[in-house]
């Protein structure tokens, strides 16, 4: 049986990554290409049940160290009862966040350095990476918009963070895809979401083509 691929999807506050997630899994399936969406944390209901701890907003909320082990053992839960066997029986996943959402938050945003990230990743999922990260960039203007949209005056306890975490935040995505250009592919995320999902599948089939 042929191998299916692990595509995640990434990019701060207000990027449409939810809404291209959906998208480009329906144009995979429209091409005959059986698709599993999933997103983090979350995709269990291990990992559903960390997600609600992470992003709930009652109470103080936990320190960097704790809340990168939370998304560390709901993403080992996800990797082993998801994303592992649906590539091995040849589906695609496409995944809303993974962890290099966790190197950006988590270490951009919070302190920890990358190393320390990995190693917990290392630990929990034993190193996996998506075989394409779709990084979904806008403007912080539009990132604002979008987001007060989203959530109105209720962000999770993450997303509610200052201007200047996300700034990080973004910085640190940045810099990932400048390091692991042959994994990343820079996304525009301002305009439509129409417009954002043609230029998501003109770098998919760019990367497919590629040598």
């Amino acid at each position: 049986m042929t191998r299916g691929m692990f595509i995640a999807l990434e990019g701060g506050e207000g990027a449409g990554k939810s809404t291209q997630t959906r998208m480009l899994a329906a144009a995979l399936e429209s091409r005959g290409i059986a698709c599993v969406v999933t997103r983090e944390p979350g995709g269990t209901p291990g990992a559903e049940a960390i997600r609600a701890l992470l992003l709930g907003v009652e109470g103080e909320g936990w320190n960097p160290r704790a809340e990168a082990l939370l998304f560390a053992a709901a993403r080992s839960d996800h990797v082993e009862r998801l994303i592992r066997p649906a590539v091995a029986a040849g589906q695609w996943v496409i995944c809303d966040r993974f962890v290099d959402s966790s190197r950006a938050y988590q270490g951009g945003g919070c302190g920890l350095s990358d190393a320390e990230v990995l190693d917990l990743h290392r630990i929990g999922s034993q190193g996996l990476l998506p075989d394409l990260t779709l990084l979904i960039e806008v403007s912080p203007d539009v990132a604002v918009a979008r987001t007060r949209v989203r959530d109105g005056d209720a962000p999770d306890r993450i997303g509610g963070r200052d201007a200047g975490y996300h700034a990080k935040v973004a910085a640190a995505f940045s810099a990932m895809a400048d390091a692991e250009p042959a994994r990343f592919r820079r996304i525009d995320g301002d305009g439509t979401a129409e417009q954002v999902h043609e230029r998501i599948v003109v770098a998919l089939d760019a990367w497919l083509s590629a040598p």
